[in-house]
């Protein structure tokens, strides 16, 4: 009945705060919010402070609401000075209180302002916001509370700025080779106090895009006016890269045993990339974003050992999910989620750190993380919920394949371990790339429309370097030129013509470039060559123009038809994949995809720039003359005009029917002088830019709103940065 009554005495305190103004000085009122008697766990302060309670004190009775934040900050700032008589409970049940109550702070711009208002702080005034995050770091190093005693006497710690924080950094790893002992407590405790830093971070879901100091928590985190953020980066990313969810391997161990580990992994995570967020121009010094630590510690590592515990690190989690759906026994692995936050922590290590991407490029290890990428999107195609996780999949293959080692990579054989859901095939990891882009643009997912440019860079990207395209993957390519070459289709957008210049790019690069280990390819090229000669007698006077467009009114839907179009007519739909996730009703809007030209530094003539206004733009016969001057169909055409009569020949000749025969021939023939002089080979390499910087901004939080389920931390809030969209049952 104790713990019961302690809970009464919680709620009638809570409904006092919004009723009862004056509270201030009453400390036996204060002590009743984070007794260890009324407050068990964290879902106890959620269920016990509902949002429309939080919302009535923040409008009837701010002066309480300040105050309950204040005496908060109070008692962690008495704990951190008072550390050998930490009562843990408490400090840990006003870390869950702050957690709750600030996303409703943080809602109201007045309230944004408060916490950077300066308060009494020793001789000083410093902002509250710089107090809290101050506190909250030094609890992070806490001996007997967030990490064990290095002290070998029985002693207790009592003075926290004595201690040197390099020395408790929480995991071995990159800069830090002794492996801590393993105490759930404190991994509990770390986990608690991560999860509030994650809510302080959170200003930037609420203020608007145009405000300048809504990332000013990360950057005030992450200067070098925290006297831990080394600690701390690396105690994150060390944390992050050790975890091994199999653990000894035993089946089902996981369902015997609680993994501790797992929620501090997760936040330390979704913490570290969060501070790993830079906005790509700074206003100017005085911003402290010039200034980020955590990017600057991590563009600085560069020692192999390093480079490959983060890489094994990485590779191991997001290749998780494919060994427990793989496995012999079902449900045997540990299977983790946050493959997602995994992705955009490996983007910001190779974008931040272009010897680490080197490093990651330069041995076979690359293909350990594309063929999860790869998993991870085809999985999600059928899924609206997770359209934003092929989006990052494809921008990180996007940004490996503007290097040549990626290319030279992809030549080696794949052999089929994951459980990814496309015809079998015997070839190499680009065949691979092929035949999973191709599925994704012909799945009938109207929301990867934006991504089809995206796709085809890629893949011409590698072309010049694929020594063997095998006969299933050029057929892929081939089918996807036979549909964008539709005339109806090509007059039907501004832009669409784009996709086919890309796909002439990729087979020049291949005709030009590795000719001789190519003969599936120029072979399919040969048996559709009909698709070539119509595109180079593509009629574009007025009159086919309007006759190809009429009866097809409905120009913003040409996309959704092609891909209904290009949907194999003897399969049928792939469905919906329902969400799995506690958010499965639940998803988070995502900005508009940056268009390829804007990400890319380099670009073709043929390149031109978008529509602005693409609803009143008509199809004439000079703009469809201007881009079909400029196709470079000069190769190919060389190559029929060579080709088709050999191969007539030695069919007529032999009385060949067999395909085996004409590719063995086309194996021993040669194009050497008979082509046109080959181009240079053009890689179009990703550049950073706002819009990209706010596409992933945008992206990472909307992830972490939606893993934060329990508690649900941001849920029922005003958020500004995204949409939060009810997915229907049919999803339409």
């Amino acid at each position: 009945m104790g713990a019961q009554g302690s809970k009464v005495n919680f709620r009638q305190a809570v409904m006092d705060l919004t009723s009862k103004p004056g509270k201030q000085d009453d400390d036996t009122f204060w002590d009743q919010l984070w007794s260890s008697e009324s407050v068990n766990s964290v879902n106890d302060v959620y269920a016990m402070i509902p949002s429309e309670e939080i919302r009535r004190l923040r409008e009837d009775a701010p002066k309480n609401l300040a105050t309950l934040c204040y005496k908060a900050l109070e008692k962690l700032q008495n704990a951190r000075d008072h550390p050998a008589t930490i009562n843990q409970k408490k400090v840990i049940n006003c870390v869950r209180l702050l957690t709750r109550l600030m996303p409703y702070m943080l809602e109201e711009a007045e309230w944004r302002g408060y916490f950077w208002s300066p308060i009494p702080h020793g001789d000083s005034q410093r902002p509250l916001a710089a107090v809290l995050l101050e506190v909250l770091s030094d609890l992070l190093f806490c001996p007997d509370f967030t990490v064990s005693n290095l002290n070998t006497s029985a002693e207790r710690v009592d003075d926290l700025s004595s201690i040197d924080s390099c020395e408790y950094i929480w995991e071995a790893g990159v800069g830090f080779g002794t492996k801590p002992p393993m105490v759930s407590q404190q991994y509990q405790n770390r986990s608690e106090i991560l999860k509030l830093l994650l809510t302080c971070f959170s200003e930037v879901i609420y203020a608007p895009i145009t405000d300048e100091n809504r990332l000013r928590w990360v950057a005030h985190f992450t200067s070098s006016s925290n006297r831990h953020v080394l600690p701390i980066f690396t105690s994150l990313l060390n944390v992050v890269c050790a975890y091994d969810p199999v653990g000894y391997g035993l089946p089902y161990n996981y369902l015997l045993f609680n993994d501790s580990r797992e929620p501090l992994v997760e936040v330390a995570l979704q913490v570290l990339i969060v501070c790993l967020d830079k906005d790509s121009q700074p206003k100017s010094d005085e911003t402290g974003y010039l200034d980020n630590y955590f990017i600057n510690y991590l563009s600085r590592v560069h020692r192999e050992e390093d480079f490959d515990f983060m890489l094994k690190g990485i590779t191991r989690l997001l290749s998780n999910p494919l060994q427990s759906s793989s496995s012999y026994l079902p449900n045997s692995t540990k299977r983790v989620n946050f493959h997602q936050e995994l992705l955009v922590l490996l983007w910001k290590c190779c974008e931040f750190n272009q010897k680490f991407m080197f490093y990651v490029l330069k041995t076979s290890d690359v293909l350990e993380i594309l063929v999860p990428i790869l998993y991870h999107i085809s999985d999600a195609r059928n899924d609206s919920a997770r359209v934003g996780l092929i989006h990052m999949g494809v921008f990180l293959i996007l940004l490996l394949s503007g290097e040549r080692n990626f290319g030279v990579r992809l030549n080696k054989p794949y052999v089929a371990k994951a459980a990814i859901n496309i015809p079998s095939f015997t070839g190499t990891h680009a065949d691979l790339l092929i035949i999973v882009f191709h599925k994704l643009i012909t799945t009938g997912n109207y929301r990867l429309q934006s991504l089809f440019d995206c796709f085809l860079t890629i893949i011409v990207n590698v072309s010049p370097y694929l020594k063997s395209i095998s006969m299933v993957a050029s057929n892929k390519l081939l089918h996807l030129v036979e549909a964008f070459s539709t005339p109806w289709f090509l007059f039907s957008s501004p832009t669409n013509h784009h996709l086919v210049f890309f796909l002439l790019e990729v087979f020049n690069n291949v005709i030009q470039y590795q000719f001789d280990g190519n003969s599936n390819l120029i072979y399919t090229i040969i048996r559709k060559r009909q698709v070539f000669y119509q595109l180079s007698n593509l009629s574009t006077d007025a009159t086919s123009i309007a006759k190809t467009l009429s009866g097809r009114k409905n120009k913003s839907a040409n996309r959704d038809e092609m891909v209904d179009q290009l949907k194999s007519p003897t399969s049928a739909s792939a469905p919906e994949i329902p969400a799995t996730s506690a958010s499965a009703s639940t998803t988070a809007g995502l900005a508009a995809t940056p268009a390829v030209s804007s990400m890319t530094e380099n670009s073709n003539q043929w390149e031109d720039k978008a529509v602005t206004n693409e609803a009143e733009w008509v199809a004439t016969s000079e703009w469809a003359e201007s881009w079909k001057s400029k196709l470079p169909l000069q190769t190919i055409t060389r190559l029929l005009q060579v080709l088709v009569p050999q191969v007539e020949k030695i069919c007529i000749d032999k009385g060949l029917t067999d395909e085996s025969e004409i590719l063995k021939f086309l194996q021993h023939g040669t194009l050497v002088g008979l082509l046109p002089v080959p181009h240079p080979i053009l890689i179009r390499k990703y550049q950073a830019n706002a819009g990209t910087n706010h596409w992933f901004r945008t992206y990472m939080w909307g992830v972490i709103y939606l893993r934060n389920t329990d508690p649900p931390i941001w849920y029922d809030t005003d958020v500004k940065l995204f949409e939060i969209q009810k997915l229907s049952s049919d999803r339409s």
